[in-house]
């Protein structure tokens, strides 16, 4: 019998022997029972590290719970400016989406980073440290004085690179090493496929899958260095001679295909798109089927089963009248149709759910957690 202390006054009980048993959860208020079940059965209990302090799986995020993810949450040509104050409003944790590209000023020769949709940016675009990371101090220096790690990482950092030449990739590790007391990190070794604990702060930031950026974000990592932000898995190559043959293709391709490799040190999660749901994508949705409920949880337990989190991207619902510079390619039609997939995605535990809507998906995420939390509370006596 093994006992593991959780967060939130939780015992973690493993009864059995080998790798036979079940895990039972008690509260603090049941450790007298399990001092008496030592004393008259004689058992030997060995007090370990807490489940979630080992904080290597997918519960780290969020306990395992939906995370809203501000998706293109940044102005485009000038507009759109008040996107991260709208994340950052919508409660916590929150997922951060910033594009980035790498501008060069034609009149110095000098590049930087730059917030952008295009791999062309103009120097008219915000840079990183100007648009997040300064906007967002307070509320990370205000989370470190706290030291409340329960609730860390509040806000899910996460770049989408328009180009991976080296300059940029060098300058974001740059960038990221200045603010690396604010940023969850965890060790780097020689064995890549050995999973090292996350040593939780505010931020956690997350890239996706390009090897460019392995090579630069973790092959150039010395071991006993930090890594500063992990990537995603490769997704298995989607074939077909026509685009039709290819939606037919993401939608359909066994999960196993789809993903295929385990998890690394660096590589801790497996972004999708919502093409591999439902075939088409969000334009040619219909109703939302039990098939296309079978499909989603298959997605998600394989993710979850090699111990990855899973994203997907991006579920909209929007009139033309309600449009703020989002994509159409991204639209199921209405709010009530996306939402019937926020709940679906949640149920299903999707553990990053993208949007351009962001308040009203965190408020259904909020509604699906209280549910949640009532439902697990045992009826009064």
């Amino acid at each position: 019998m093994l006992l593991r202390f959780g967060r939130r006054g939780y015992y973690y009980l493993f009864s059995g022997t080998g790798t036979r048993g079940r895990i039972v959860i008690l509260p603090l208020r049941k450790w007298a029972i399990v001092e008496a079940m030592k004393r008259s059965l004689g058992l030997l209990i060995f007090l370990l590290p807490p489940l979630a302090a080992q904080n290597t799986g997918f519960g780290f995020l969020n306990n395992g719970l939906p995370v809203p993810d501000a998706h293109n949450c940044y102005p485009y040509e000038g507009q759109w400016a008040d996107r991260l104050q709208r994340a950052l409003q919508s409660g916590y944790p929150i997922g951060v989406e910033q594009d980035l590209a790498w501008y060069v000023d034609p009149a110095t020769g000098k590049g930087r980073i730059a917030v952008t949709h295009t791999d062309k940016p103009t120097g008219s675009e915000p840079g990183l440290r100007d648009y997040f990371f300064e906007p967002v101090r307070p509320i990370v220096e205000k989370a470190l004085r706290e030291n409340d790690r329960a609730k860390w990482p509040l806000i899910v950092l996460h770049f989408d690179f328009k180009d991976t030449r080296p300059e940029l990739l060098h300058a974001v590790w740059q960038l990221l090493g200045e603010y690396e007391s604010w940023i969850t990190t965890a060790q780097n070794t020689a064995d890549r496929n050995r999973l090292m604990p996350f040593e939780p702060k505010p931020l956690l930031v997350l890239t996706e899958d390009s090897d460019a950026q392995e090579k630069v974000f973790f092959d150039e990592v010395p071991a006993g260095a930090k890594l500063r932000l992990f990537g995603s898995a490769h997704t298995g190559k989607i074939e077909g001679a026509t685009a039709p043959a290819r939606a037919h293709a993401a939608a359909t391709l066994a999960p196993e295909y789809l993903l295929n490799e385990k998890p690394t040190n660096y590589r801790r999660w497996w972004n999708n798109s919502w093409a591999e749901v439902e075939e088409g994508g969000q334009p040619h949705a219909g109703d939302w089927t039990a098939a296309d409920e079978k499909r989603l949880r298959s997605l998600v337990d394989r993710a979850h089963q090699l111990g990855f989190w899973i994203r997907f991207y991006t579920l909209d619902g929007f009139t033309e009248a309600d449009n703020k510079g989002w994509s159409e390619g991204y639209n199921f039609g209405s709010r009530d149709a996306a939402m019937i997939r926020w709940k679906a995605a949640a149920a299903a535990g999707v553990n990053l759910i993208a949007t351009d809507q962001y308040e009203d998906l965190a408020r259904v995420m909020r509604s699906a957690s209280a549910t949640k939390s009532a439902s697990a509370r045992p009826a009064a006596k």
